[in-house]
């Protein structure tokens, strides 16, 4: 699996895990986003794939 990905034309990294259901990947995918993440999901053959962004706000004054 790639480290990256584009989805619309935005640039989304791999979270690193192979998800073997739709359930784990679903549970997955609502934790990321409850800390502020896209998520997009990449169904292939052997499993599910997560990829996240999120953008990072200049907090420095």
């Amino acid at each position: 699996m790639e480290l990256a990905r584009l989805f619309d034309g935005k640039k989304f990294m791999w979270d690193g895990k192979k998800y073997d259901t739709e359930a784990e990947s679903l549970e997955q995918e609502q934790h990321y986003r409850s800390l502020g993440f896209e998520v997009r999901l990449a169904v292939e053959d052997d499993g599910h794939y997560l990829f996240t962004r999120r953008v990072v706000a200049n907090t420095s004054g």
